[in-house]
């Protein structure tokens, strides 16, 4: 049991988590303070925190567990903002989906405190955002990915773990790298291609016609262009190298069915289509690798 969440960004993530919290009875107080007032103050009418701050450093005083739920690129400035409150005995951790520059940015920015922050990113989310969307059960049932690194507490990781799976998550770790090389692959460039995809059929004066004519699979295939688009800038620009080198590697395999195509080879190209929808009908999100 924490005796106070200080919650530092009112949205999505970090209200859910703060439901989360309270719902399995793990915090008694939730101090919350997000860049709008507006959104705090909205957060404390629905309930997701119980206290309004009037600022980053105001919502980590007193506070024995503190959620980070911030764009990627201002997660330095905050951590600066607050390494002043920053105790040895503080749980500090992050939703972000990239970790080798947050990394990098806590280390400028907590410096000594280092040890205390737990680099976390749960495998869960929406197309919609904003506080009025918190679900205490986002969390339930997920994957969440921690990225430790020789610098963190052991007590701190084992507390981050503990947490996690009291909300119902299934929590392993990794280290940085591998993980923004992962989720390059599996989620940063899925949601590119959702946005392109987008813009290459919107781009077409006939685009708003081929639009009203979609169906289920187009809907589903891209939902994700939905998805917040600062959030996504600062992710894509984040990871881009990994994102970068994803991306040649799916040009590639694109190439190969536009080749089976032009040369009408019938058999290459259901040998492909076999290759990946034997896959997909195989994978299963979450599983682990035998």
């Amino acid at each position: 049991m924490f005796e106070q969440l200080g919650l530092i960004g009112c949205g999505l993530m970090g209200g859910s988590f703060a439901l989360a919290m309270k719902k399995a009875g793990l915090v008694k107080r939730v101090v919350g303070y997000s860049k709008s007032p507006s959104t705090t103050d909205r957060a404390r009418q629905l309930g997701v925190i119980d206290v309004e701050a009037p600022s980053a450093l105001l919502a980590v005083a007193g506070a024995d567990i503190v959620l980070v739920a911030v764009p990627v690129a201002a997660t330095e400035a905050t951590l600066k903002a607050i390494k002043h409150l920053v105790t040895p005995q503080m749980l500090i951790m992050d939703v972000g989906s990239t970790k080798a520059d947050v990394v990098q940015a806590a280390r400028r920015a907590l410096r000594d405190q280092l040890g205390s922050f737990v680099p976390a990113h749960p495998i869960t989310g929406r197309e919609v955002s904003g506080v009025e969307h918190a679900d205490a059960e986002l969390y339930s049932g997920r994957q969440v990915i921690l990225t430790p690194i020789e610098r963190t507490l052991t007590a701190q990781l084992h507390k981050a773990e503990e947490v996690w799976t009291a909300l119902g998550c299934r929590v392993s770790s990794m280290s940085p790298e591998s993980h923004d090389a992962a989720f390059a692959a599996v989620s940063h460039l899925p949601h590119l291609l959702a946005f392109a995809m987008m813009n290459s059929i919107t781009g077409q004066s006939s685009g708003d016609d081929f639009l009203s004519l979609a169906g289920p699979g187009f809907r589903d295939f891209t939902r994700i262009a939905a998805s917040d688009p600062k959030m996504w800038r600062d992710i894509l620009l984040s990871n881009r190298e990994e994102l970068l080198a994803q991306s040649r590697l799916f040009q590639q395999a694109l190439q190969t069915f536009e080749q089976a195509m032009e040369k009408g080879d019938a058999q290459r190209l259901e040998d492909m289509l076999t290759l990946a929808s034997e896959t997909r009908t195989h994978w299963r999100m979450g599983a682990k690798r035998k």
